[in-house]
């Protein structure tokens, strides 16, 4: 029977992916993805030549339907996202929800992620936390999520663009200025930063900069992580 892979692929450095990954690519007959140009630059690092077909936020559950019907016809498929581990922030989860139904098997291929590499690198957050990925895109809303998050006094990861991540850092300091935070930008990437301080300090230096370039990951941490800064 045909399988259906769900392949993750490197965050940023080409290098970071597993050998099973590209095993895996290099078998199947096509390659769903969420942007066929993007994947490409991954596949021609590796040398591998394979049909690409897109399927993204905005046509998933249609282009899972073209992919069932790939897999009627015995075809093995991987998809893969731009970035990381498919479904978490990214598509997927409809393909798969769309491809169990049909009865194919669905493997998963597991590699990189954000919100993974970021914890590990985080220091004590707790031993609880919650990944919610973009927050809304709309002000109010985005504050209110904001302000549930915070008050459960638990670690969270949020993922933001450059264009509102200093929005959103405000936001943070504007509902506990003491939290502690980590901020991590173009992770794995040649101009990679990560920062661990009081939201009140992060807000001060990005504020400062005459740019601001890069996907961000910032997890912010329970109120007992704000003991530890001021003991430093």
């Amino acid at each position: 029977m045909a399988t259906l892979y769900i392949v993750a692929t490197p965050i940023g450095n080409l290098e970071d992916i597993t050998l099973r990954a590209l095993n895996v690519l290099k078998s199947v007959e096509v390659i769903a993805c969420e942007d066929t140009r993007h994947t490409q630059k991954l596949l021609s690092k590796y040398e591998i030549h394979k049909r690409l077909i897109a399927t993204h936020a905005h046509n998933e559950e249609s282009s899972a339907k073209g992919i069932v019907g790939l897999l009627d016809q015995g075809l093995d498929i991987a998809f893969v996202s731009d970035a990381g581990t498919p479904s978490i922030s990214d598509p997927g989860a409809r393909l798969v929800t769309c491809v169990r139904k049909a009865g194919y098997d669905i493997v998963a291929i597991p590699g990189a992620s954000a919100f993974s590499t970021l914890i590990s690198v985080a220091g004590y957050v707790g031993k609880t936390f919650t990944f919610e990925g973009f927050l809304p895109i709309k002000k109010g809303k985005r504050t209110s999520r904001l302000e549930v998050l915070i008050n459960r006094d638990e670690a969270f990861i949020i993922y933001e663009s450059p264009y509102r991540v200093l929005k959103t850092l405000k936001e943070i300091k504007g509902i506990d200025s003491k939290r502690v935070v980590v901020v991590a930008r173009e992770m794995t990437k040649t101009h990679e930063e990560i920062i661990r301080d009081t939201i009140e300090n992060v807000v001060d230096d990005f504020s400062s900069r005459s740019s601001i370039k890069g996907e961000f990951a910032i997890c912010i941490c329970p109120k007992a992580a704000s003991v530890e800064i001021e003991e430093e």
